[in-house]
């Protein structure tokens, strides 16, 4: 039975439904789901800036270190990705507002709503996600959220992601 998740931009209240990608990649979605097993994980949602259509929350580090497992720099829409970003990866500025660890840094729980997708960074090149997830109920209204995001604003907007247990 495949595993599902919920992600949600609560302020909105907007959430849709995603089923991981245990065959393609099972340490990412191992320590996703053991992670969700003490509640959910989430934080400040941010819009992307470099990717295009990306919303994304960084939450304090957990589980092992994966390293790349399935890996994509040109997400298509539905895509849930892992980013491990240690703490140099981050701009300061960024980091200091987020209250993010300066030295551990932090996992990057992001969504790709849309096409045309590219993860390169102008600081550090590219920037391959683990695609670990996807879209499987909800992506188009999550899309129209997460274009408001972008086009309203973030401010007071949090991206959650929780288990579908049963």
């Amino acid at each position: 039975m495949s595993k599902l998740i919920r992600i949600e931009l609560a302020k909105r209240g907007v959430s849709c439904t995603a089923e991981l990608l245990e065959k393609q990649a099972p340490r990412t979605t191992a320590a996703v789901w053991e992670a969700l097993a003490s509640g959910p994980q989430g934080g400040d949602a941010q819009h992307a800036k470099y990717a295009r259509n990306e919303v994304y929350t960084i939450v304090p580090r957990f589980g092992p270190r994966i390293g790349q497992e399935n890996p994509t720099v040109t997400p298509i829409p539905g895509d849930v990705c892992y980013f491990d970003f240690h703490g140099g990866m981050l701009d300061a500025s960024f980091k200091d507002d987020q209250g993010i660890d300066a030295e551990a840094g932090g996992i990057d729980l992001a969504i790709f709503y849309g096409r045309n997708n590219l993860l390169l960074n102008g600081d550090v090149g590219w920037v391959p996600g683990n695609v670990f997830a996807t879209i499987v109920e909800g992506l188009d209204a999550m899309a129209t959220a997460c274009h408001d995001v972008w086009r309203s604003g973030s401010v007071g907007e949090r991206l959650v992601y929780s288990r579908l247990d049963g």
